[in-house]
């Protein structure tokens, strides 16, 4: 059983983790602002490969991966952000486990890519994939459909976070006068957010059409932002945004309020 002490530890490498991948996703955004490409999840784990010592380093980023997917579980469990006992508080901890569940894909592909062993799938597909699996259950369509409105929700969720600071009580009583450190997790959140309103129109347009193949994935979203009227000044500010989210996922892992259930707690969720 893990001690409360490491519990913490899990918890902010996983955050780091996952910080990385988006400065990685950002920071090739941004290189390509005014040139081809979109880079998703799997292709900034690529490129951590091609480096030198690329496997160790992606490995750890794989170990963090798994780390902040068992830290999601454990949020959702035991409700270490005391979320209140209404709808919406339900609501967020289903999208923790919704957020644990997406990350362990990633964290498969991170590890199996480090050992060179195919775990986690390929590089890319994995919206379709999942959008062609529910289309294939009965009411199909209905499930993708209501998969587009959950991510619009969480893109909405996310965009309001970032605009009422509403993460600040995660973060000590003296954070509001950080205000170069809040103007980046505000900016990343919202940036995420609108990433992931593209996404869940993605899937809503999957549903309608009934073809999975219109399930689109963050390379795609990128690339659909590139297409608009300023689409490359566009895409810039919002590469900018994914950098700031992968800050403010190292800012997370510095300053972030971790609430660990004591040993008490966990020994009765795991026997109850």
């Amino acid at each position: 059983m893990l001690k409360e002490a490491k519990f913490e530890r899990l918890a902010r490498f996983g955050y780091a983790a996952r910080g990385i991948v988006y400065i990685l996703i950002g920071g090739m955004a941004l290189l390509t602002s005014f040139g081809g490409g979109e880079p998703d999840t799997k292709s900034a784990l690529q490129l951590v490969l091609e480096q030198p010592l690329g496997a160790i380093w992606l490995g750890l980023i794989g170990v963090g991966l798994i780390g902040f997917v068992f830290w999601r579980v454990v949020q959702a469990i035991f409700n270490t952000d005391r979320h209140a006992s209404d709808a919406k508080g339900y609501a967020v901890r289903v999208a923790l486990f919704v957020s644990a569940a997406t990350y362990a894909g990633l964290a498969l592909y991170a590890v199996g890519q480090a050992l060179n062993v195919g775990l986690g799938g390929g590089q890319s597909g994995g919206e379709k994939s999942w959008a062609a699996w529910l289309m294939q259950q009965p009411f199909g369509p209905y499930l993708v459909g209501m998969v587009g409105i959950a991510i619009i929700a969480a893109g909405v969720a996310q965009i309001v976070k970032g605009m009422k600071k509403n993460y600040l009580k995660y973060f000590g009583p003296d954070w509001k006068r950080r205000s170069v450190l809040n103007g980046i997790c505000m900016y990343g959140l919202v940036a995420r957010g609108l990433i992931f309103l593209i996404l869940g129109g993605f899937f809503g347009y999957a549903a309608v059409a009934v073809d999975p193949a219109q399930a689109g994935s963050m390379a795609e979203a990128l690339a659909w932002i590139r297409q608009l009227p300023f689409g490359s000044i566009l895409y810039a500010l919002v590469a900018l945004g994914l950098f700031a989210f992968g800050a403010y996922g190292l800012i997370e892992a510095r300053f972030r309020n971790i609430a660990t259930p004591a040993l008490s707690e966990a020994r009765h969720g795991l026997t109850v």
